[in-house]
């Protein structure tokens, strides 16, 4: 049964969804008065209910991790939920994931797409460049490097990536660049002085990390790569794609390389 447009009157009745509206839909959810979840949280009952009633737009990241705490404290917030709270709140969750966690979110349905690439290498990295998935075509290009590791370490320190890629240089700088592009598009956290200080073991990304140079072209980029069986190298078009899994914002992009005609 298909049902009718409703009338003209309730036109209205309709709204986008709010941070004050979501606020008290979880706290209804978890049965919870405004009086419990303000004195749980620090805060008065009249606050809450400003933020309720959208007097109060812009609550500070503090108010917003403090709510989603004490609402997590009675039933778990899904990652959508918690997502969505950040989102209307106008604010970047913080919460920075595991490789584990986003290796996860890769679903089977995922990585059956990524064997449909035939001929062309494809696959998922986040932003610190830990591969999470990739199809069978990368994994030999890539010498079956373990999905969970990270193609920077395996850029600067396995000397198989010196063959592999076969302008070593120019990807190597291109990835030290984007690298530095990322991290001011993520969520701040430890992870970037822990990733770098990894990092700055190898001679090279020192010497490319102090030059300073950052670049917002790793959606699009032309290497040469020399193909694992023959040793011939081959021309790829890699294009990158951020990918919305719902629950980690920013951190998942998908690759995949056009081969050139010979």
């Amino acid at each position: 049964m298909v049902e009718r447009p409703s009338a003209d009157g309730d036109r209205h009745t309709v709204h986008p969804p709010t941070f004050g509206g979501l606020l008290r839909q979880l706290r209804d959810d978890r049965r919870i008065s405004r009086e419990k979840l303000a004195t749980v949280t620090g805060m008065s009952a009249s606050y809450v209910t400003h933020l309720e009633k959208g007097e109060r737009d812009h609550p500070t990241r503090s108010v917003v991790e403090a709510l989603a705490r004490s609402l997590d404290g009675v039933h778990a917030l899904s990652r959508a939920e918690r997502r969505h709270l950040f989102d209307l709140a106008g604010l970047v969750d913080t919460v920075i994931p595991t490789v584990a966690q986003l290796r996860a979110d890769i679903t089977p349905a995922m990585r059956h797409g990524l064997e449909l690439h035939g001929a062309n290498p494809a696959g998922y990295v986040d932003s610190r460049c830990n591969l999470l998935a990739c199809n069978a075509v990368a994994s030999r290009i890539l010498h079956d490097l373990p999905e969970g590791a990270n193609l920077l370490h395996w850029i600067f320190g396995d000397p198989v990536a010196a063959h592999v890629l076969v302008d070593w240089e120019e990807a190597a700088r291109l990835s030290v660049a984007t690298l530095r592009a990322r991290m001011g598009r993520t969520p701040p956290g430890e992870w970037s002085a822990a990733l770098l200080d990894e990092l700055g073991r190898y001679p090279d990304f020192r010497r490319m990390w102090g030059d300073g140079v950052v670049d917002f072209a790793d959606a699009s980029a032309v290497l040469r790569l020399r193909e694992r069986a023959t040793g011939r190298p081959i021309v790829v078009d890699f294009q990158m794609y951020e990918v919305d899994t719902g629950g980690y914002p920013g951190w998942v992009r998908f690759f995949v390389g056009l081969r050139r005609a010979a």
